[in-house]
C-alpha cells in the first residue's frame, strides 16, 4: 500500500546514547528506544545498573551495549563515545538524563558543595557530553538532543534552590542550543517531568505521594516512567524535525494549575 505521508515515525536501526539509564525514566527510555528498533546505548553510574538493564534487553533480543559513565569526568565521555562510534558507526540521538537531587536550605554549612555536585552532573555534565558528540550527531541521519530537565525548571519549591537553579539552566541551555544549531538539521528539545515513580521519589511515603497528587496535581497521581520515555521517543522521531527548543511538561498538569 502505498504511503500517503512523507515522513517516517521509526527510529529502527538509529542510534541512542542514554545517561542515568540504570533506574528510573533512563531506565524506561532505554527500554521504550529497544522495543522501537533503536540501537540502545546505556550509560551510567553504577556498573551493576548498567550490567542488569543492558542483559533485560539483550534477553529481548534487541540490540544495546552498556558502558559505566560519570557524566562529569570529561576522559569518561571521551572514552564511551570512541566505543560508541567503534561499535556502530554513528549516534543519532543523546538523551541527557542522568540526574542528582540534594535538598537542602540557603543556610546549610554544606551547601556550597551540594551547589557544585549539583551542577557539575545536572548542567555542566550535560554541556560536556554535548560538546564531544556534537561532531558526531552532526554527521548522523535525523539528529536529535533531549536534556530532561524537570517541572522545578518552569517554578520553584523551598529548600532546593541548587537543583532548582540547575533545571532553569538546563532549559536555557535547551534553547540556546536549539537556536545555534537549528541551521543543521539538528534539534534540540527538552522534557520537564512533574512528580514520577523514581528512585528520587521513594523516600516519599505513599500517604504524601497521594496527597501531593491530589492537591497539585489535575490528574491526582504519580506519573510512571515509561509515561516520560515515551514522549522522549515521540522527540526523536524523523517526523519530529520541526519541533525544536521546546521545554516540554510531563507532569500531568502540575504545570498549569492554579489552586
Amino acid at each position: 500500500m502505498t504511503s500517503l505521508t512523507k515522513l517516517s515515525r521509526s527510529v529502527n536501526n538509529l542510534v541512542t546514547l542514554i545517561t542515568g539509564a540504570g533506574s528510573g525514566m533512563g531506565k524506561a527510555t532505554a527500554k521504550v528506544f529497544a522495543d522501537a528498533g533503536a540501537k540502545v546505548i546505556i550509560t551510567d553510574i553504577n556498573e551493576s545498573d548498567v550490567t542488569k538493564v543492558k542483559n533485560e534487553i539483550l534477553k529481548e533480543n534487541k540490540t544495546c551495549e552498556g558502558y559505566v559513565l560519570d557524566i562529569t569526568k570529561k576522559e569518561q565521555i571521551k572514552e564511551v563515545l570512541e566505543e560508541v562510534i567503534k561499535r556502530f558507526g554513528q549516534l543519532n540521538h543523546l538523551i541527557n538524563n542522568a540526574g542528582i537531587a540534594i535538598p537542602l536550605a540557603i543556610d546549610d554549612e554544606n551547601y556550597e558543595e551540594s551547589w557544585k555536585k549539583t551542577f557539575d552532573v545536572l548542567l555542566t555534565g550535560q554541556v560536556n557530553l554535548i560538546r564531544k558528540a556534537l561532531p558526531h550527531l552532526l554527521k548522523s541521519e535525523n539528529p536529535r538532543i533531549v536534556n530532561i530537565s524537570s517541572t522545578e525548571g518552569l517554578g520553584a519549591t523551598p529548600r532546593n534552590s541548587p537543583y532548582t537553579a540547575a533545571k532553569h539552566g538546563v532549559i536555557g541551555l535547551t534553547r540556546s542550543l536549539a537556536s545555534e544549531l537549528g541551521s543543521t538539521g539538528l534539534t534540540v528539545n527538552c522534557i520537564c517531568p512533574g512528580p514520577i515513580r523514581t528512585a528520587m521519589t521513594d523516600a516519599i511515603s505513599e500517604e504524601d505521594k497521594q496527597k501531593y497528587a491530589f492537591r497539585r496535581v489535575p490528574m491526582q497521581r504519580y506519573g510512571d516512567p515509561e509515561e516520560v520515555a515515551h514522549i522522549t521517543l515521540s522527540l526523536c522521531l524523523p517526523a519530529s524535525s520541526f519541533i525544536n527548543g521546546v521545554a516540554l511538561p510531563v507532569d500531568g498538569g502540575l504545570s498549569i494549575k492554579r489552586g
